[in-house]
């Protein structure tokens, strides 16, 4: 072989093992050895970070959660019965999302955005993270809007602005849920996104719920996430933060947007539930050290956008369920401090027929004449001290057998404000008629109705200016009672007290 030959080979070698990459390609990947209750424990698996999702070789996707320093700690979202020890795990380089759209108003879909109502899929091609740090507060704006729920007691009493988070709180069966599926009735035609997020709550019950709000057409600006009681304990603890960001993207485009956490309770349940799934050590009531930051970082994400970012708002109405009217346990605790007050509900006032059975006395809002309009602030502006007055002469005439007259004339005022304020379920009541019904407590012109007549007055009222229409309008568009309109109001009521003498 001569030498040029040689030197033509060798040249030709040289240029092949300099055109190929010598550096290999390391993946992200190892196996689980420990596989027990929707947890996985997986050894030495490198450059994972809080809240990554990782997947294994049959293609379930689970999310890290506790980052060891020769463990990585995986919780289940799907396919846990799949899964087996010894399996490959891979890091998938993204943090959860779920997908956002207007294809997802109107269904019932899980916590990682998938329909689960028997529908049609959801094509989305748009995805947030469930996880958002909060919006900046120079880009927030004070509350000086209503979120008008169209329960009076509310309305009048304990008034909701947009972006405020109202606590709706007290023990099972006292009518938590009916408050909140009411304020979503009551955002028809308000230009406001709903969402319900039912957290560990039977499937026959969101059932229910669904089909009232489809049955009268609220499921047209509203979407249900449902982490069913029979579902993991991850998918409980994501559902509020994936209805969250689903919620955000409405607000940040072109939406005023209002959200149901139904309930908080249940989320800390299974967040403790996981927490001592992953070893963590426990705290008081056996919660994890961090659970008031799993509330805070959740609620803190309500806002109102300031006039340069369009000024659109979320607004959330978390519920937290008690034991046994103890609102000084752990999670209560913590869940107030976090809100904007509360709307208590009370066992013996639902017990006694007094529904939505909401606490006037002990219900408070934080801003008060900021999320009223001024005709509901001139015929309101007293009724709570008047309600304080009657409950403390009630349960002082239970023992006194000689009252005077003004003192009866006031129990039987307070009574009739009472029975005013009882509601059907599923029937809110606008402001405008909630304003008219008030006025007429307010200047005595129930006084000679009898109290088991109050609600067949309020219907005729409410009837009669549905007929009449042009003080209804006033009082929507102006936001105030003119003097004009007053002497309209005062005619009406006059009509139907003589229709229900």
């Amino acid at each position: 072989m001569t030498n040029d030959l040689l030197n033509s080979i060798i040249k030709d070698v040289e240029n092949k093992l300099d055109s190929i990459s010598v550096n290999p390609e390391v993946e992200n990947v190892w196996e689980v050895f420990y596989l027990w209750d929707g947890v996985a424990k997986v050894s030495w698996l490198r450059n994972v970070a809080y809240n990554e999702l990782v997947e294994f070789d049959s293609w379930w996707v689970w999310v890290a959660l506790n980052l060891e320093e020769h463990f990585v700690w995986i919780v289940v979202l799907s396919g846990f019965n799949s899964i087996k020890e010894w399996e490959k795990v891979k890091a998938v380089g993204k943090t959860l999302e779920v997908p956002v759209w207007k294809w997802l108003i109107g269904r019932v879909v899980d916590a990682l955005g998938k329909p689960i109502d028997g529908l049609w899929s959801i094509n989305s091609t748009e995805n947030y993270p469930i996880e958002r740090v909060a919006t900046w507060v120079m880009a927030r704006k004070s509350v000086h809007e209503p979120m008008e729920t169209g329960i009076k007691a509310i309305d009048a009493l304990v008034p909701i602005g947009r972006w405020q988070r109202e606590l709706i709180i007290w023990d099972r069966q006292t009518g938590k849920t009916q408050v909140a599926i009411d304020t979503i009735l009551n955002q028809k035609g308000e230009n406001v996104f709903c969402i319900y997020v039912a957290i560990w709550q039977k499937e026959w019950k969101v059932a229910r719920v669904v089909e009232e709000l489809r049955s009268r057409w609220a499921m047209d600006y509203t979407i249900v996430v449902s982490a069913w009681a029979s579902d993991p304990a991850s998918m409980q603890y994501l559902a509020p933060y994936a209805g969250c960001a689903m919620w955000e993207y409405f607000m940040f485009n072109w939406m005023h947007a209002l959200i149901i956490y139904d309930d908080l309770s249940k989320q800390a349940n299974a967040y403790r539930e996981m927490s001592l799934l992953l070893r963590r050590p426990p705290g008081r009531e056996a919660y994890p050290w961090d659970v008031f930051y799993l509330h805070s970082r959740l609620l803190e994400r309500s806002s109102k956008l300031n006039d340069k970012l369009w000024a659109w708002s979320l607004t959330a109405l978390p519920i937290i369920e008690t034991q046994w009217w103890d609102v000084s346990a752990y999670v209560p605790t913590n869940v107030i401090s976090i809100t904007d007050w509360q709307i208590f509900l009370e066992s013996d006032l639902f017990n006694s027929g007094q529904k939505p059975a909401i606490n006037v006395w002990l219900s408070v809002s934080r801003v008060w004449w900021a999320a009223q309009i001024k005709a509901m602030k001139k015929v309101s502006w007293t009724l709570k001290l008047d309600l304080a007055q009657y409950r403390e002469l009630a349960a002082f005439s239970q023992f006194a057998s000689d009252l005077d007259a003004s003192t009866r004339a006031q129990l039987e005022r307070g009574k009739r404000m009472m029975e005013l304020l009882k509601q059907w379920v599923f029937e809110p009541v606008t402001v405008a008629k909630q304003v008219c019904s008030i006025y007429a407590w307010s200047k005595g012109y129930l006084d000679d109705i009898e109290v088991s007549k109050v609600k067949k007055f309020e219907q005729d009222l409410y009837t009669t200016l549905d007929e009449e229409k042009t003080i209804l309008e006033s009082i929507k568009n102006k936001k105030e009672i003119t003097e004009e309109i007053e002497e309209k109001l005062k005619e009406v009521i006059a009509k139907v007290i003589d229709i229900n003498k």
